[in-house]
């Protein structure tokens, strides 16, 4: 085995990407059909705040933990 390591980080961001985009995809879905979830605080879309939350934070770590960066 060579050194070509991968950090867990790298994987952890992918992970986070995946589920904001999917969260913050189904929150603009419920502003577009205007049908909103039967909770308390609905009008605070919270998935589309926390699903994009989450996007931003995989990008972070899907850039600065991408495999074959240099200068780590």
């Amino acid at each position: 085995m060579h050194g070509s390591k991968i950090p867990i980080w790298f994987f952890i961001g992918v992970l986070l990407l995946v589920y904001g985009a999917m969260i913050c995809g189904y929150g603009i879905f419920e502003l577009a059909t205007g049908t909103l979830a039967n909770v308390q605080l609905a009008s605070v879309h919270a998935p589309v705040w926390w699903g994009g939350t989450l996007l931003l934070l995989g990008i972070f770590y899907v850039a600065k933990f991408r495999p074959g960066r240099a200068g780590k």
